[in-house]
């Protein structure tokens, strides 16, 4: 059985299959509904149902609080349709931004690689399939035996689309991430969908481009720099990447081979809790704090990429505006756990990124 799904302002009409969320059926037509956590947890995702018949799911009660409900709002996200609906969505259309509708694919694990210590390669194979996305989104992943979907990073480029490479750290305790460090193995049949995300360069405004990235949050980062790098962006390029020990740090001999190639391409690793009589030479302290010391703290005219650790972005962010680069040029990938659902938020900002 399907519904209509009316969505307005675009005036489009969709089917919805019965028990498929708003927000799914609107992704997999192509249609971008502003969304993050994807569990009824941020409230990014609100839309107002004008007409027919919504169930609220599993949306969190700070997220739609009672009075939303009683006003006909509801989070795409869990919403499912009782009847055919019309919904207005706050949706912004960006020059950069392609439309391309999230498919299933059926993925093999064709590589392996121990990146670090706790930091695992995974290469799934597509079995011939092609997947189209924009450098800095994301996939999906189903594993077999663990409840739910894992979010990971698409960490190869767009012109790279036979496969998918992902970059998996290890989360004490984390059933999916134990997973793969534990019992994943090469030829494994793995199911994914995607892509996922509204972070991706937005090259329209040129200029120069500083990615700020902690542990496996480079992921995204080395997806945008292969691509712009290949196509020849000819404006400035910083990579600054912020792990613990040089124990953590992954990725080093590539980018710097890159910045050796690309002369407006410029790579930082940052090591925060490094012995001191280690003989690591590089910068050390936090991601942010090493990007204020080589800017001056002064960030304007540049274009910002923040990839990592809720703590690690609050901390980006909280520098970049200080240091007199306006929120607009600021972009970041929030991904939210169940803890946040049981807190009110603190600040509206960011919250539509």
């Amino acid at each position: 059985m399907t519904h209509q799904l009316t969505i307005e302002p675009l005036g489009e009409c969709i089917e919805v299959e019965d028990g498929q969320t708003i927000l799914d059926a609107c992704l997999r037509a192509g249609i971008y509904l502003p969304y993050a956590c994807g569990h009824g947890l941020c409230g990014t995702c609100k839309v107002e149902a004008l007409e027919g018949e919504v169930d609220h799911g599993d949306a969190s009660p700070f997220a739609l609080m009672d009075f939303e409900r009683a006003e006909g709002k509801t989070l795409a996200c869990c919403a499912r349709m009782m009847s055919d609906v019309t919904i207005e969505a706050d949706i912004d259309e960006e020059p950069d931004q392609r439309r391309i509708t999230v498919r299933d694919f059926a993925g093999r694990v064709e590589g392996l690689e121990d990146l670090t210590h706790d930091v695992k390669g995974v290469r799934l194979g597509l079995g011939g399939g092609r997947i189209d996305f924009q450098a800095g989104q994301y996939i999906n992943l189903t594993l077999p035996g663990v409840h739910g979907t894992r979010a990971f990073s698409i960490a190869n480029p767009p012109s790279e689309d036979g496969y998918v490479d992902l970059q998996i750290r290890r989360v004490p305790g984390g059933q999916g991430t134990s997973y793969i460090h534990e019992v994943l193995k090469l030829g494994d049949a793995v199911a994914l969908s995607g892509p996922y995300g509204r972070f991706y360069v937005r090259k329209s405004r040129g200029g120069p481009l500083l990615f700020m990235a902690g542990g496996t949050g480079v992921s995204s980062p080395r997806s945008m720099i292969l691509e712009l790098l290949a196509a020849g962006y000819r404006d400035p390029i910083m990579l600054v990447h912020g792990v613990r020990t040089r124990a953590d740090l992954y990725g080093e001999a590539e980018f710097s081979a890159l910045a050796v190639e690309h002369s407006n391409f410029r790579y930082i690793p940052a090591l925060s809790s490094e012995p001191e009589a280690s003989g690591w030479t590089g910068e050390r302290g936090f991601v942010h704090d090493v990007a204020a010391r080589l800017f001056d703290g002064l960030f304007e005219g540049w274009s910002a990429y923040l990839c990592g650790p809720p703590p690690m972005i609050e901390a980006c962010v909280n520098t970049l505006m200080r240091g007199r680069l306006f929120e607009k040029y600021i972009f970041t990938e929030r991904f939210l756990t169940a803890k946040d659902g049981t807190e009110k938020p603190k600040s509206p900002l960011f919250k539509k990124i």
